[in-house]
């Protein structure tokens, strides 16, 4: 698809929202199967209580009506750590405990729902959401990133690899090291008998790109039965980044 028209910003209106999560309602529930309490499924809407505090940043192609609610093609929900101390809670807290990252005391973005349009797969639409992440981020003097990151399915027989390739080489440092909550052990092969080739193969292309930036991982995984996704929390601290991860990460996208 031609991604030279698209546009990156900040949720402005109603229109704007209601787009997202009915983006959100084409991937995550169409698409991968999930589900949740505050789903609409008449109107095709994947929601929930924590929308209406978090920033919602958008790829748009502005030459589609806006009332269409289909001028959203791709989006990231943000929740900046000032703004979670006011609401009482990340999204984060009911699946892992963030203790570990609320006492280092410094400006942290939640990263969540992020999902692209099929239609623009395989192009310059992710990097365009990072260029608008890391616009943001550095407007905000984020220091810490971090979220839940999905593989979708609950078989964990199929996702053993992947899942002990991260745990045994991209585990955060202890003063990153978030637990969660209802534990899944990720230690499902040993060191010994990884296979890296067939890790990467079945790592999913967002959790890849978190570890290109030099993201960790939480201690255990989390079973999301309502989404059918087995989840990992990653972390970035962005004022630890080298400056090949600095690099990939700031890099304007050229369209």
């Amino acid at each position: 698809m031609e991604s030279s028209r698209l546009e990156v910003r900040l949720a402005a209106s109603e229109e704007d929202l209601l787009a997202s999560q009915r983006l959100r309602y084409q991937v995550f529930v169409t698409e991968l199967g999930g589900g949740g309490a505050m789903v609409n499924h008449a109107a095709q809407l994947e929601c929930d209580a924590f929308d209406p505090v978090y920033d919602h940043l958008l790829l748009v192609d502005p030459a589609i009506d806006p009332e269409t609610l289909s001028h959203v093609v791709g989006v990231y929900r943000l929740l900046h750590s000032d703004r979670a101390a006011a609401f009482g809670r990340y999204y984060c807290d009911e699946e892992y405990d963030l203790g570990p990252l609320k006492a280092l005391n410094r400006p942290m973005l939640e990263l969540g729902r992020s999902c692209v349009h099929p239609d623009h797969r395989g192009g310059a639409a992710m990097f365009l959401l990072w260029n608008g992440l890391a616009d943001y981020v550095l407007t905000n003097r984020i220091e810490i990133l971090f979220g839940v990151a999905s593989f979708h399915g609950t078989d964990l027989q199929a996702l053993k690899m992947p899942l002990a390739w991260l745990h045994h080489h991209h585990r955060a440092p202890d003063a990153l090291r978030a637990r969660a909550r209802v534990f899944q052990p990720m230690d499902l092969v040993p060191p010994e008998a990884l296979d890296r080739r067939a890790a990467m193969a079945a790592m999913p292309n967002l959790i890849k790109s978190y570890l290109k930036l030099g993201g960790f991982v939480g201690e255990g995984a989390f079973i999301d039965h309502d989404f059918n996704t087995t989840d990992v929390l990653v972390m970035m601290d962005t004022t630890a980044m080298s400056a090949k991860h600095r690099s990939f990460y700031t890099r304007r996208v050229e369209v």
